[in-house]
């Protein structure tokens, strides 16, 4: 392998902060919400031109894994952002009283997505979930920052950790600016590929999943192309089996419907084989999604009804990875943990029925750093299954406010005070675990 050496410089220090949060997306601004109402002084730095990573750089536009039957598990910073979209008319969920078994209710509301998918029975009962506008969640967002008088950052590229003695001491970022150094006394590594944490010397593993470039139609009938699932079913099973076909890897509800009139949300075509962390891969990705979508336009435009006069909004400008590096944490958690709801003592984030421990936000040997989102340490396995939005948010809602409580007490991350933690977050409006749902297995039992 040829090589250069790149010659040493003197790098400007750009910013200080009690808590620097590398990755604006749902975990990572959740950690610079949390830090800064807990009185951190927070600068959060993203790659991308506006908040919201994968939820609205890659339009993954339904929140779910946030319930576990009637019981809202996710609440805190996720709630409010939902909240404060609903109130725009971004975000549209069932009332509580049209959730649950009813046929009634699944055909109004299944092509929103908002239907517990976990479930064996048919058809899945409508539960707690959000279908949302991508540029709702970036204004949501941005306003919420700014509330918290974060030093916002974008356009700034993660580069680098740097690390003494053991201890992270902040980051290098490149940008138009050049190559700048931001200086913290705790790091939160929200990057979705442990980017901060492998640069620090973190132990980590290495896991692959599909990718997707998702993208958005216009022009959609949908009142028509739901006429035609529900009222022809035989029909629709085959036509719609071909659409799949064509697009070449997509979940049965291929399309759903957003926020937009006529507008909906295609989380396809799905890609195997490619590594998230490799150019060459991710470039492919994007040739082969677009050539997919603009097979699949054509096809529907002539044979599904409701589509005739669909045409492309927008292909999402992030491409959808779902796994690269995963820390191998303080504790490493397993699918067993997750499908066995197994509960921990030091739980401080849920997602529908599973735990969170706070050892799996710790890193082994690197100091001060915190990691939060769906590179947190567990098995592939297990994150595969415990990888969606809200969760994240919420693990990032608890590593923002035990930085900053570790910080307020004089002690390191690794030593915070987890009941404290706990309960600051249950009285901010998170859960955060500590109290196990029924059903749940306590891990010295599942031991």
């Amino acid at each position: 392998m040829l090589t250069i050496n790149e010659p040493a410089r003197q790098l400007r220090i750009a910013a200080r902060a009690d808590v620097v949060v590398v990755g604006g997306g749902p975990a990572g601004f959740s950690a610079a919400i949390a830090a800064a109402r807990n009185g951190a002084s927070v600068c959060l730095v993203e790659r991308y031109p506006y908040l919201g990573g994968l939820a609205s750089g890659g339009m993954v536009l339904v929140l779910d894994d946030m319930c576990a039957g009637a019981e809202i598990t996710v609440r805190g910073v996720c709630g409010e952002l939902i909240d404060r979209m609903a109130a725009r008319g971004h975000a549209v969920f069932p009332p509580q009283g049209e959730r649950g078994h009813d046929p009634a209710m699944f055909r109004k509301w299944s092509r929103w997505g908002l239907f517990d998918f976990n479930t064996r029975t048919k058809p899945h009962p409508i539960c707690y979930a959000v279908a949302f506008d991508p540029d709702g969640w970036k204004r949501a967002s941005d306003d919420m920052v700014r509330e918290a008088r974060i030093n916002l950052r974008l356009h700034s590229l993660f580069a680098a950790s740097i690390v003494r003695d053991g201890r992270i001491e902040g980051v290098i970022v490149e940008s138009k600016a050049g190559r700048e150094a931001i200086m913290g006394s705790v790091v939160i590594d929200a990057t979705g590929d442990l980017d901060v944490a492998a640069s620090a010397g973190a132990a980590h593993s290495h896991g692959a999943y599909m990718v997707t470039t998702v993208f958005r139609l216009g022009g959609v009938d949908t009142d028509e192309a739901e006429r035609f699932q529900f009222e022809e079913p035989a029909k629709h099973a085959v036509l719609d089996l071909e659409a799949r076909r064509v697009i070449g890897g997509s979940w049965d509800y291929w399309w759903l419907k957003t926020p937009l009139p006529g507008i909906v949300w295609c989380n396809c075509p799905h890609m195997t084989g490619l590594d998230g962390m490799k150019v060459e891969d991710l470039t492919a990705a994007e040739f082969e999604g677009r050539d997919r979508i603009h097979r699949m336009v054509e096809h529907v435009r002539a044979k599904l009804p409701g589509f005739a006069n669909c045409y492309v909004v927008d292909v999402a400008p992030q491409t959808g990875v779902r796994q690269t590096r995963m820390l191998e944490g303080e504790y490493v958690v397993s699918k067993e943990d997750v499908t066995g709801r197994v509960h921990f003592p030091d739980s401080i984030a849920r997602g529908r029925d599973y735990y969170t421990p706070y050892r799996a936000l710790l890193p082994r040997t690197v100091d001060q750093l915190l990691v939060a989102g769906r590179h947190y340490s567990a098995t592939p396995q297990a994150q595969k299954i415990s990888r969606e939005i809200p969760p994240c948010m919420a693990m990032g809602e608890a590593a923002g406010a035990a930085a900053a409580m570790a910080l307020a007490a004089g002690t390191t991350v690794r030593h915070v005070d987890v009941p404290a933690l706990q309960r600051r977050l249950r009285a901010q409006g998170a859960d955060p675990g500590d109290r196990p749902s029924a059903g749940a297995r306590v891990a010295e039992l599942a031991a």
